[in-house]
């Protein structure tokens, strides 16, 4: 309990993260270029105001826009605001002295010119932008977008017009809040599903609720570590709560299923508690550090958020795995001892023998046999039918299953990857609706950016230059719509020619606004040519930006820059292309670095290569299979389903685990080969059954997140859980038990053959004598 109030307070400290560094490694040199090249020179996050209705141009408009203007610029964190309002007050101050909406019509006229249309795309909308450091914290930008919708409410709009306060910012924040809200209904949901499924499948047990209870307090543990250890939370960290429940559960399953068993066989609660551990405990522990070393594979990839996916699965199951242990095993011999007592005192108090043996049964049988009817006896039957059949015929059976493996590997080569992160949010999500209505209203605004590095920003030939390459790109690359940098800031500036002098560019510049000229250059020696690219995360995806940007690369080595100058590309929609390699290759190595981690860990936990192939080339199949369900269903990798391969490694070895423990547990009593497995089958199985059909039922919550990224993964690992619990049932009982009479036919020949060389030699030593 003190445990938990520390968790509490260490839960507190958990921070949501949903940018740009929750998909790409901040170290990487690609995230360097565009942090301190671009993020930090040149852009700046913005809260948007977007005005809609009527003349945008009207000096009554444009009035309301100044107000909002001077009162978002006195919030802590907003370092300026740019609008229509502000352009105009800045060209009248260089063309009049005056820094003011001027109150002449004819004056106003003639500066409504200078309003770029990336602050006023048509004559029915205008743009207003609050801007804040790239760094700004999410506690500041929450503060920061709630002080400026109260200042929208001030400025005291004209009657109508009608605004929205959205941009990148809002979007984050209100995607962080649905995720919160999102993942308590998940965990909720998860929840009840597991009480259905324990209280219809766990029926042979007592307190078959318990088990639920025990994982939850190993998921407030890992709450409290979460805080503590700063892991963020994301849309993919997000999932990691019903994983964690349908891992833990097992955990408090196994062993609440052992201790009510030796319970049942009339040993004392001390007694039991120590068979429990003693059998129990050791093979947990290793289904335990093989899941581990499957997670271990996720935190080689180079997406940050499944960075943190793996770690925070590696202290969940930790976590869960020392509640079910510690606590799970305490509570049962605690209330086994209570009942007893109260057995005890029924006793005293005179109660009829025959009703006395009925409690006493009642309570030390849990029910198991008052009825042949029950899913137990189901169960029991069913298990012992399969491992039967399949061991009877384990030639067509593992055939036909490589068959099928072999397919979706091929096949799962051909699965899309979708990156397009307004996919993975809900649709009718209101800050969503406001961000794609910007866009249809703007085109759209990504850009790849080219920063160029040189010794004089003035030099005519540079800008020359710059100007015959971005005239270039727009008529020659369709996905290309349009170019700005400090080239076209002089020619609009200079009736739409460059000067041929360096004395004629600084003349220019001189005239241009600081606010204008700083948003391409910085300094005497940084440019950024801005290319527009449209919506082009949803047009062209990752892959079509990479190509365009290889594109690009070759026109710059083409139209090869002045002497001493240095090119470097960049940008929102650029670094994203790392995320390709880390789904595609990246997901293939996890995957079979998992399977090697887990089958050198198993040689070296066993030191026997039976024990250590068995599982791996079980859960193996389920990895062929899942990737050829993937393709034929139609479905794509996120950057969340990227990782079930590990996921399934982590989840199915543990069956395979626990299911070869109890194999070899019965093999030592003297059982023979199909003997033992069919006991297995149905002594451990039935765990396996039930702790199989709560994880998934608890994975089946994430199928109604409204996260797109979400719901597919729950589809996903739903299908998973299921094909791990096949193998386990319709696979494992061959191999094992095929490889197993191979491996002891193999010893007793070589004992019979060393017998015979024994014989011999006996032989030969007598004849000597």
């Amino acid at each position: 309990m003190l445990l938990v109030l520390v968790s509490f307070e260490g839960a507190q400290l958990i921070k949501m993260e949903s940018g740009t560094e929750t998909f790409v490694d901040k170290d990487s040199q690609l995230y360097q270029n565009y942090d301190h090249l671009y993020l930090s020179l040149f852009s700046k996050e913005a809260i948007v105001v977007m005005v809609e209705g009527g003349d945008v141009q009207d000096r009554a408009l444009l009035e309301a826009i100044d107000r909002l203007d001077r009162m978002s610029s006195s919030i802590p964190g907003v370092l300026s605001t740019q609008s229509a309002s502000s352009v105009v007050k800045e060209a009248n101050n260089l063309e009049n002295g005056r820094f003011e909406i001027p109150q002449n019509d004819e004056q106003l006229s003639e500066l409504i010119p200078y309003i770029p249309s990336s602050l006023s795309p048509d004559k029915t909308h205008t743009l207003v932008f609050i801007e804040m450091a790239g760094d700004t914290s999410e506690i500041r930008k929450q503060e920061i977008l709630s002080e400026v919708e109260s200042s929208v409410d001030l400025a005291e709009f004209p009657p109508g017009y009608n605004f929205i306060v959205t941009g990148d910012p809002a979007f984050e924040i209100g995607m962080n809040e649905e995720m919160m809200s999102s993942m308590g209904v998940l965990l909720l949901l998860s929840a009840f599903l597991m009480v259905i499924v324990l209280y219809l499948v766990f029926r042979h047990v007592r307190w078959r609720l318990m088990p639920l209870a025990i994982v939850l307090l190993g998921i407030i543990y890992t709450f409290g570590a979460m805080g503590y250890l700063g892991i963020p939370m994301t849309m993919v960290s997000m999932a990691a709560f019903p994983v964690l429940i349908g891992l833990g559960i097992d955990y408090a399953i196994q062993f609440h299923n052992r201790i009510e068993e030796e319970l049942d066989r009339g040993e004392s609660p001390r007694e039991a508690v120590i068979d429990t551990i003693k059998h129990t405990g050791p093979a947990v522990m290793i289904a335990l550090t093989i899941t581990s070393l499957g997670f271990v594979s996720l935190a080689t990839s180079t997406v940050p958020m499944v960075q943190d996916f793996a770690k925070l699965l590696l202290i969940g199951v930790f976590m869960c795995f020392l509640s079910s242990l510690f606590v799970g095993v305490t509570v049962i011999y605690g209330l086994d001892t209570f009942a007893k007592k109260r057995q005890e005192k029924a006793k005293k108090h005179h109660v009829d023998s025959l009703r006395h043996r009925l409690i006493t049964r009642r309570f030390k049988k849990s029910g198991k046999k008052q009825t042949s009817n029950d899913s137990g006896g189901f169960i029991d039957n069913t298990l012992r039918s399969v491992a039967t059949f399949t061991m009877k015929h384990p030639v067509p059976v593992l055939i036909i299953a490589g068959l099928i493996c072999v397919n979706g590997l091929y096949t799962d080569t051909f699965v899309p990857i979708q990156t397009d992160t307004e996919t993975f949010v809900p649709e009718d999500m209101p800050a969503l609706i406001d961000l794609q209505h910007l866009g249809d209203i703007t085109g759209g605004d990504d850009e790849l950016n080219i920063i160029i590095k040189t010794s004089n920003i003035a030099d005519p030939d540079l800008l020359h230059w710059v100007d015959k390459f971005s005239r270039h790109e727009v008529d020659n690359r369709e996905n290309i719509y349009g170019a700005t940098s400090l080239a076209s800031l002089v020619k609009s500036n200079n009736d739409g020619v460059l000067p041929d002098s360096e004395e004629g560019v600084r003349h220019v510049l001189s005239a241009i606004p600081d606010s204008a000229k700083e948003r391409y250059i910085s300094g005497q020696n940084i440019m950024v040519v801005n290319l527009n690219i449209g919506d082009a995360m949803s047009g062209l995806g990752l892959e079509g930006i990479e190509t365009l940007a290889n594109v690009i690369e070759n026109d710059i080595q083409w139209l090869a820059p002045p002497p001493d100058v240095s090119v470097t590309i960049t940008g929102h929609s650029f670094v994203f292309i790392e995320v390709i390699g880390a789904l595609t290759s990246g997901r293939i190595f996890m995957t079979y670095l998992g399977l090697g981690m887990v089958f050198a860990g198993l040689l070296l936990i066993y030191r026997d290569f039976l024990k250590a192939f068995v599982p791996v080339i079980t859960m193996f199949m389920v990895i062929g299979w899942t990737g050829g369900l993937m393709y034929y269903l139609n479905m794509e990798y996120t950057p969340m389903t990227a990782t079930l391969g590990a996921l399934i490694l982590g989840v199915g070895s543990e069956y395979a685990v626990l299911m070869m423990e109890r194999y070899f547990e019965e093999r030592e009593k003297g059982a023979l080969p199909e003997a033992a497995m069919c006991e297995a089958s149905v002594k451990i199985g039935k765990a396996i059954v039930t702790s199989g059909l709560t994880t998934l039922f608890g994975f089946l919550a994430l199928v109604a997140s409204a996260f797109g990224i979400i719901s597919s993964f729950g589809i996903i690992t739903v299908i998973d859980v299921a094909l791990a619990m096949i193998a386990t049932f319709v696979i494992f009982p061959p191999v094992i038990v095929t490889l197993d009479k191979w491996r002891e036919k193999h010893r007793a020949k070589k004992a019979g053959h060393n017998l015979n060389l024994s014989a011999n030699n006996l032989q030969t030593g007598a004849d000597i004598t």
